[in-house]
């Protein structure tokens, strides 16, 4: 699948913003990908898991894959797509008084190994987040994905990356933003509060 009919498929879905937004990591930006709007749609949300699943299972860097787990919101539906193509289980964190924690009666066995996976990246940090509980738990992060990396390949988060399409979006910090300077108000359309 190439970035162009990945990108198809949110336009598709309206799910390819444009606008100013206030992104999860704190950052502006003038697009916004709801990947929401695309994964509410369960063939194509399956479609598009499998192809990360392919591209994780393909790499000879990652290797086994015990587990798949994501960072709560967006990226439930991603680990629970990617680990059925994969045949694992699927968990995902939340964050409790703004710490990222393994919850729900799920856990990670010393020497388990995991795909981190989330819908859209930019920053990395989220992705961080959870490589930290799976080694505070004992388990070893051995591969990473998501369906956008908004960074243009820049996120280095020291194992295999793999996104279905690459985007080089800018960003802002808010004091930098030129729609800002502007006079606009910067909308925040994601799920982290």
């Amino acid at each position: 699948m190439t970035t162009e009919e990945v990108l198809t498929i949110f336009e598709e879905n309206q799910a390819l913003l444009k606008g100013h937004f206030l992104l999860s990591s704190g950052l502006h930006s003038s697009r916004y990908l709801q990947c929401a709007l695309v994964l509410q749609h369960p063939r194509v949300a399956e479609k598009l898991c499998v192809e990360l699943a392919a591209k994780a299972k393909a790499d000879a860097n990652i290797g086994q894959i015990d587990l798949v787990i994501a960072p709560a919101l967006g990226g439930v539906f991603v680990a629970h797509e990617v680990a059925r193509a994969l045949g694992v289980r699927a968990l995902f964190t939340e964050r409790q008084e703004k710490v990222m924690t393994l919850r729900r009666g799920f856990s990670i066995q010393p020497g388990e190994r995991c795909l981190v996976v989330e819908d859209v990246v930019t920053t990395g940090g989220s992705t961080r987040e959870v490589m930290e509980v799976v080694a505070a738990l004992g388990g070893v992060t051995v591969g990473a994905g998501s369906l956008i990396d908004r960074s243009g390949g820049a996120v280095d988060l020291g194992v295999p990356r793999h996104a279905l399409a690459v985007l080089e979006v800018p960003t802002y910090k808010p004091e930098e933003c030129p729609m800002c300077k502007e006079g606009s108000k910067a909308i925040k359309p994601g799920s982290r509060q």
